[in-house]
């Protein structure tokens, strides 16, 4: 069953103390909205975080507020119109039986339960899987995929989750573990939350097999490619507004593209995020963030809270119905599409996950960064895990603290040995175990390096700044040349700033004092010796973009796929569809700003004019260059393997589509 392009996800979290739920509910006004809104399927719930059905039920018990089976009236009103109904259980929140049975909750260490941590606060808290609570849940499942003609399971609040409640430590000490060793309760948290999948599964396919089942964490791990084959297909849970950012989705949909499953991005309607009500957003953002999905490879999901009432508000469907409209016009050139990339970015996430290690903030911020120097400079990437096919990108970045396992070796070997480069930055490319490079990069390191911060000189010319000596705020290794060639230089500070020795507000300046190269080219690709990925995430230096975008140039060379004098904001995708035979270049511009207390709002969408792009596509010939879904040829010039075309505007998202 594939994925829609157009969902809703309609939240019903709906207290006990709210009267007369669903009395203005109305199967035509319900149907109303979903047709002002352009909707194609809309999950709906079965159960919410209070604990409560919102339907007939034996295995919980409807909502003591509601007077009829709104489920079915939902999925009936939707079904009559073809919108699908995938159906919502709140699995890790159960607030009704929380409190009725407070030992089926997740508990940290010191007893305290997750999430809230009491029960004189307003707030919910987390179930453990562990626990008979489990069947209660499974129950629940196996009544809607009997009774309902649901177009699937959406699981809310699931994860790997250490616990540390009674049923946990009488499984551990049964296996033969220890509740004082974290690898001992981490192992059985794996465990558990496998067992809680397996179990959801086996329901489902004994009544509906195959009914696609979707487990949302709020963020799909890279490298955990296991986890995500417990879903039938991704949601990347992603509000811009509501803390996940602008920085989030691409990259998240970077790496779910690569796995070969359908996904969905899901944002949100909301000013800022879940559960606010008369909150709405620019009808512009959510254009634009429709727009972002289906550039990505990725079909929309966007979030509403429906009121107790049952009534559907009709200005949010108006809201959506401006995104949806434009995306209904383009799905025919965004399904069953391949991204095109030059470059395979190694995520740090991936990498912690196959070597076990705890995730860290600064893994976070160094695959942001990434994304984002890329996403700015226009480069094709995917992000990747140690299972991806390494061979058929141009270019492997390594960003920040990628050291060197075994098995990632054995990949990063074929791959150079066909003639791949690799950039490294920071720690990464040094070996797991100690302070040597695996790969030629010209430089030998000498371990960490004493100054920080301190400074970079290049050896060449920067787009956009005169030559200096530029601050570099990160970690950095101190490196000695070793056969390379240096592309730019370390110059220390006189000292590093303590109580006894300082200088001016922030950081001592630069002494001058060679430091060693900072930047150098070896056989098998480039390093920068400062964790700049981080720094960029952090700082967002322009100094910092150059020097990346400097190496990644160098070692493409006319190998680079797309160019185009899109603006830094902008966002450009190149998809391929195969079984058209065709090219889909995606050009998006808009500029988020800073309102409030850091929340990013997109409001004015200005139009770009004369977007120039070259595609270096060899082996293809090109029949027909047109914009969709306006079906207006554009002019174009081909010479060796090398199309141009120019955009003459673009107001917010273009596709530009290539027949071949």
């Amino acid at each position: 069953m594939k994925l829609s392009f157009r969902q809703v996800h309609l939240d019903f979290h709906t207290s006990e103390a709210i009267p007369d739920i669903g009395y203005k509910f109305s199967k035509q006004q319900f149907q109303k909205a979903l047709q002002i809104g352009h909707i194609s399927s809309i999950t709906v719930f079965s159960k919410c975080h209070h604990g409560w059905a919102y339907h007939p039920s034996k295995a919980n018990e409807m909502h003591p507020n509601l007077s009829f089976d709104l489920l079915s009236q939902q999925i009936e009103a939707a079904h009559e119109i073809g919108v699908k109904t995938p159906v919502y259980l709140s699995a890790g929140l159960d607030e009704k039986m929380a409190v009725r049975n407070p030992q089926w909750l997740i508990r940290t260490k010191d007893e305290t339960p997750a999430w809230s941590k009491s029960f004189i606060e307003p707030g919910y808290h987390l179930m453990c899987f562990n626990t008979p609570y489990l069947d209660y849940l499974v129950a629940q499942v196996e009544e809607v995929v009997s009774n309902y003609d649901a177009d699937g399971i959406f699981l809310d609040i699931t994860n790997i989750m250490p616990c540390y409640c009674s049923y946990c430590r009488k499984a551990l000490k049964d296996a033969g573990k220890d509740i004082l060793i974290p690898e001992d309760v981490k192992w059985l948290a794996e465990r558990t939350y496998a067992n809680y999948t397996k179990r959801i599964r086996e329901a489902v396919d004994k009544i509906k097999p195959g009914l696609p089942v979707f487990h949302n964490g709020g963020h799909i791990r890279r490298g955990r490619r296991d986890l995500a084959a417990m879903d039938t297909h991704l949601e990347l849970e992603s509000l811009p507004t509501g803390g996940w950012g602008y920085d989030h989705f691409p990259l998240s949909a970077a790496y779910a593209r690569t796995l070969g499953m359908e996904f969905l991005g899901m944002t949100g309607k909301f000013h800022l995020s879940w559960g606010e009500f008369g909150g709405y957003k620019h009808p512009n953002a959510l254009r634009y963030e429709a727009a972002l999905n289906i550039a990505n490879g990725s079909k929309c999901s966007v979030g509403d809270q429906l009121h107790p009432s049952g009534f559907m508000d009709e200005a949010t469907y108006g809201l959506i119905g401006a995104a949806y409209s434009e995306v209904e016009e383009k799905e025919a050139w965004c399904d069953d599409v391949t991204a095109v990339a030059d470059i395979a970015v190694f995520s740090n996430e991936a990498a912690d996950n196959m070597n076990k290690k705890e995730q860290s903030g600064k893994t976070g911020k160094s695959d942001t960064g990434a994304a984002r120097i890329l996403l700015e400079g226009k480069y094709l990437f995917n992000v990747v895990d140690h299972f991806e096919d390494l061979s058929k990108y141009k270019l492997i970045i390594l960003p920040d603290n990628i050291r060197i396992s075994k098995e990632l070796k054995e990949k990063l070997d074929a791959f150079v040995k066909n003639g791949g480069k690799i950039l490294a930055t920071g720690e990464s490319g040094l070996s797991m175990d100690s302070d040597e490079f695996l790969y030629d990069f010209g430089v030998k390191c000498e371990g960490a390096n004493a100054y920080n911060p301190d400074y970079f000189v290049p050896d060449f010319e920067l787009k956009s700044l005169g030559n200096a000596a530029f601050v570099m705020y990160s970690e950095g290794m101190k490196v000695t040349l070793d056969g390379g060639d240096e592309l730019g230089k370390r110059e220390n500070t006189y000292f590093n700033r303590t109580v006894e020795h300082f200088c001016s507000h922030q950081h001592t300046p630069c002494s001058g004092e060679y430091g060693g190269p900072g930047m150098a080219q070896g056989k098998d690709g480039i390093y920068i010796a400062w964790k700049v990925f981080d720094d960029y995430a952090t700082t967002g230096g322009l100094v910092l973009k150059e020097m990346v975008c400097h190496a990644i140039d160098k070692l493409l060379g006319n190998n680079k796929t797309l160019r185009t004098s899109l603006p830094a904001q902008g966002v450009t995708t190149l998809m391929e569809q195969k079984m058209q035979k065709r090219y889909v270049n995606h050009l998006l511009y808009a500029s988020p700003v800073k309102r409030g207390n850091n929340v990013e709002i997109i409001e004015d969408v200005i139009p770009v004019y004369n977007v120039e792009v070259s595609l270096k596509l060899p082996n293809k010939d090109i029949t027909r260059v047109y914009l969709a879904p306006q079906m207006e040829n554009l002019d174009y010039t081909m010479q060796d393997g090398v199309i141009k075309y120019t955009v003459p505007k673009l107001e917010n998202h273009q596709m530009i589509v290539l027949d071949y």
